[in-house]
């Protein structure tokens, strides 16, 4: 049973049927607060309340409601006075529809409280719209009023218990104007699968696992200074350097993500990969590309072969210029022809000079090539 004081009694009306409760608070708060001190002497720093008229400190029980004017004249409002207000819901929590629970927008949500049956003749009917609402899949929607307002509630089932959420009305939630990003961003698909990866890897978390950190090295520094020590410094936390872009940031949050959790983080993607990609404003866009010139040297390495090719093709022309077109073949097969037809033009005297000073090493060439042809 839960040994909590209630803060309020009442009954929630289901239709013709009343069931007597009393209302208490679901959550606690354990933050630590603090006292405000003179740092001089560690005196108590206090506020009274003091009458700006007669400027003398009144008790508690000088002390009513007023509602100031727009012209700042004060009204007194009495105690009496609320009491005759139409209020139906001043001692009764009156369910006023079902819905389903998604039609609550959670901005909407406010503090939580428990509604426990006020005695045995509140157990049968407390138990009937408990399992109603279990079996309907639905929340109840009802009125109550507390702290002298009208309030809006949603009344829903946890474990053998029914607890009550306070709503906001619907004219409290601003909305979010101005909040979103008013430039144009474009989100590409690569960027949304690390997005992906990152939430998978992150997974689900046990909320009992949860716990405030910082109050328990608040509590720590607060038992130190009482012991008389000096509270041990908190290690700082490792620098992340400067992320140069979006990418970069996801895929080392992944693997970060991956080694926290003791998982074998997988090797970072080629950047060729995303050398398509269009780079983010004020980002260099960097791809390897030594890899693609040695794919295009490639032919050097091999290319006896054509080389014999070629020359055959090209023994009608004189012998320089036949020396001269091995020579062009050899480090690239498309200049065979040129080689050729400048052979058979003989306009550029510059060809003919370079295929003379190189026509000493071309028979070790042509040699090498027939015995690979062979």
């Amino acid at each position: 049973m839960l040994h909590v004081r209630s803060i309020w009694n009442g009954a929630i009306s289901f239709g013709l049927v009343s069931i007597p409760i009393k209302l208490v608070n679901a959550t606690e708060s354990h933050s630590i607060s603090f006292r405000q001190i003179h740092t001089e002497d560690g005196g108590r720093i206090r506020y009274r309340k003091v009458c700006e008229l007669e400027e003398r400190e009144v008790s508690s029980a000088e002390i009513g409601k007023g509602y100031e004017d727009a012209d700042g004249t004060i009204i007194p409002i009495t105690d009496e006075d609320l009491s005759h207000l139409p209020l139906p819901t001043a001692k009764t929590i009156e369910i006023v529809a079902f819905v389903p629970a998604d039609r609550i927008d959670p901005l909407q949500m406010d503090a939580a409280y428990y509604l426990q049956a006020g005695g045995a003749p509140a157990a049968k009917p407390y138990t009937l719209l408990r399992e109603a609402l279990k079996r309907s899949n639905k929340v109840a929607i009802a009125k109550y009023a507390l702290r002298g307002r009208e309030r809006l509630g949603m009344l829903r089932v946890v474990g053998d218990a029914i607890a009550m959420h306070g709503l906001l009305w619907p004219d409290e939630v601003r909305a979010p104007e101005g909040v979103a990003p008013d430039t144009s961003v474009t989100v590409r698909d690569k960027e949304l699968d690390l997005a992906d990866a990152l939430m998978d890897t992150l997974g689900e978390v046990d909320l009992d696992d949860l716990h405030d950190e910082y109050r328990e090295a608040v509590e720590e520094v607060v038992a130190a200074k009482a012991a008389g020590e000096t509270p041990r410094e908190a290690p700082s936390a490792p620098s992340s350097g400067k992320v140069l872009d979006l990418m970069a940031a996801l895929e080392k949050s992944v693997r970060a993500a991956k080694e926290s959790r003791g998982e074998q983080p997988e090797p970072a993607a080629d950047s060729d990969s995303d050398a398509d990609a269009e780079p983010a404003s004020g980002e260099a866009k960097v791809s390897r590309l030594h890899q693609r010139r040695s794919a295009r040297s490639a032919p050097k390495q091999t290319g006896g072969k054509k080389s014999t090719s070629t020359a055959k093709k090209a023994t009608p022309a004189p012998r320089k210029s036949t020396q001269a077109a091995k020579k062009s073949t050899a480090s690239k097969n498309t200049a065979a022809a040129k080689s050729a037809s400048s052979a058979k033009s003989t306009t550029k005297k510059t060809a003919a000079k370079k295929t003379t000073a190189t026509a000493k090493k071309t028979p070790a060439k042509k040699t090498a090539a027939r015995k690979r042809t062979a």
